[in-house]
């Protein structure tokens, strides 16, 4: 297989977007893994399962509890059981599902793994590209060896830039100054050594001149509406009912006012023709008076 040359000859260890490429495609030829000792293929948990087993029958002797001691070594061999059982080497990728963006912005394209192993120093990640009603995909970004590379050929040349972090297992890629041919699926691809077996992950980029409005979006606005009629109509029932029983009330203490005043009157009255009775036999004879000029009269 003939060496290819990705941007300016050196070795591998010129730095991102240099160095001679092996392999389809223009991308090095992966790292061979690493041998990995006992000490690496044996869980903690199996070890300390295998301790407390041959600890555990010493320990129920001295106290004399056969019972104890049984029940004891059949929970930890179902332990011993599960712990030597031989974990998966699958890798599981995540990405989004989809993105939406604007002509002209900026999209981070997000890809992470899970793995049981320790991330390794072999790991590598790689991005592909396939453009709506296209059938094939074309590699646009690789990672390995602790180097990012872009392909300088393709749609995203100059513009695509490595922003994730291996260690904490983070592969994720940036696209500037997006355009209308950028839509379609990204594919990412990640190995951790020994993990190699998995399934890619995929996300679908969408450029709009204006993002659209999602459903969630429009569900959320008619809630927050519909809840703002329901306060604004409880705020106007309280305080049309305070009115109504404030003006009750002013009715209530008008009215017992009126009363209180008419009873202190006519009081008054009796009072003052009790008080002074020379009045009251001056209007007698007054009366009297009247009486007999209304008669002669007649």
């Amino acid at each position: 297989m003939e060496e290819e040359e990705w941007n300016n000859k050196g070795g591998p260890g010129a730095g991102p977007g240099s160095g001679v490429w092996l392999g389809i495609n223009g991308y090095p030829a992966p790292r061979a893994p690493r041998p990995h000792s006992l000490h690496s293929s044996v869980s903690p948990a199996l070890l300390s399962s295998l301790i407390l087993l041959v600890s555990a029958p010493a320990l129920a002797a001295r106290r004399g509890r056969q019972t104890e001691a049984m029940l004891t070594l059949l929970v930890l061999t179902a332990a011993v059981l599960l712990g030597a059982a031989p974990r998966s080497d699958a890798i599981v990728i995540y990405t989004g599902w989809e993105r939406h963006a604007l002509v002209g912005s900026d999209v981070r394209l997000s890809c992470s793994f899970f793995s049981w192993r320790w991330t390794s120093e072999d790991v590598t990640f790689s991005w592909s590209y396939r453009p709506d009603g296209a059938r094939d995909s074309i590699s646009i970004f690789h990672y390995t060896g602790g180097a990012p590379y872009v392909d300088n050929k393709g749609p995203f040349r100059e513009r695509l830039e490595f922003v994730g972090n291996p260690a904490r297992r983070d592969g994720s890629i940036l696209i500037r100054n997006l355009d209308f041919n950028d839509n379609g699926t990204f594919t990412c691809d990640a190995k951790n050594p020994p993990d190699i077996v998995g399934h890619p992950s995929s996300v679908r980029l969408l450029v709009f001149e204006k993002v659209p409005i999602q459903a969630g979006v429009i569900t959320g606005a008619i809630i927050g509406v519909v809840l703002g009629l329901l306060i604004l109509v409880v705020a106007i029932y309280y305080l049309m009912r305070f009115l109504v029983a404030r003006r009750v009330f002013n009715l209530s203490v008008s009215k017992h006012g009126k009363k209180g005043k008419g009873k202190e009157g006519s009081q008054q009255r009796q009072a003052s023709v009790l008080v002074d009775p020379s009045k009251q036999k001056a209007a007698a004879a007054s009366e009297k008076k009247k009486q007999e000029s209304r008669r002669e009269k007649k």
